[in-house]
């Protein structure tokens, strides 16, 4: 069943203008936040607008963006009036526009196949999920599983715990919170995809967010390896899953998930068959080597014919 935005609560629109520090691209930016285009939650629309609905009923709010100029953003929000100050900041979060990354690309030309990549790509920035939930859970379900089949179950779990809003003609689904996947029965969320092993870890996430033991705030006091370690402490969470929740979910661009099989093909892929020196590469990449993370994966939706560009 569909329901029209408009139908739920006291809703008002409001238009803003956000000034960019140029090269800002908004297109390149939302392709990593949502890695494919199948992503049911982050939608780009065919006239290059970001589209999202952020919380659920009686929090109902959703957010367009377009990048009207290079150094313009327009947001769109239709939300309580109360809420748009607070969307706002979220948004601007989730877009990376408050990053500089001066010191990548500086680093980034020092190798030639980078400094390639990176000239392509200029104007990215490192998005951040809107909460620590959401990138706990896609850490969790990306782990150890391909791209595609990954996100093939994350449709199927954004589908099966909630109904789509259509706004302006586009179908909006929020990403589950975490009360539904806690109250959700296990069969539902296994049909999705979800394996025995994930399911119990995201419900021990969801249970330390609610009991204050996993806390978003107390992350971003901590440096990057205490961080980290607070997160491996619940089971199911390893290296690489603390490092993607660290880097996708509090914009720590100092951690880079090297244990990832997707990079190994990618660094192949684009950084040719010659053997090389991984960690000396990161080194050079300094306090800024998490963007490496998000330029390979734009290099190989690249190669796929997959990456996803505005008009």
């Amino acid at each position: 069943m569909r329901h029209a935005l408009a139908g739920i609560g006291a809703i008002e629109e409001g238009s803003y203008s956000i000034a960019i520090r140029a090269p800002y691209r908004l297109d390149l930016t939302v392709n990593v936040l949502r890695r494919l285009s199948t992503n049911l939650v982050d939608v780009l629309t065919p006239d290059g607008a970001y589209v999202r609905r952020l919380g659920d009923a009686p929090e109902l709010a959703v957010a367009r963006v377009y990048q009207a100029t290079p150094g313009t953003l327009s947001v769109e929000i239709d939300a309580a009036r109360h809420d748009h100050s607070r969307l706002l900041v979220l948004v601007r979060r989730m877009l990376g526009l408050e990053v500089d990354l001066t010191r990548f690309y500086r680093s980034a030309s020092q190798v030639e196949w980078l400094h390639s990549l990176a000239s392509r790509m200029r104007g990215v920035k490192p998005p951040r999920y809107p909460s620590l939930w959401e990138a706990c859970v896609n850490a969790v379900v990306f782990q150890q599983i391909s791209l595609h089949a990954a996100s093939a179950i994350m449709g199927r779990l954004t589908r099966g715990l909630g109904e789509p809003v259509e706004h302006r003609g586009v179908l909006l689904y929020s990403f589950p919170a975490a009360r539904q996947v806690l109250r959700a029965p296990d069969h539902l969320l296994r049909e999705a995809g979800v394996s025995g092993s994930k399911l119990a870890t995201l419900r021990r996430v969801a249970d330390a967010l609610e009991a204050g033991a996993l806390d978003e705030s107390r992350l971003e006091e901590l440096p990057s390896a205490e961080a980290a370690a607070l997160l491996r402490s619940i089971k199911g969470i390893g290296p690489w899953t603390a490092d993607v929740i660290l880097l996708r979910g509090l914009g720590r661009l100092d951690v880079f998930p090297a244990k990832d099989s997707g990079v190994a093909r990618s660094l192949k892929l684009l950084g040719g068959p010659a053997a090389f020196d991984v960690q000396a590469l990161l080194d050079t990449l300094g306090l800024q080597r998490g963007m490496l993370y998000y330029h390979l994966l734009l290099g190989r939706l690249e190669s796929r014919g997959a990456l996803t560009h505005s008009p």
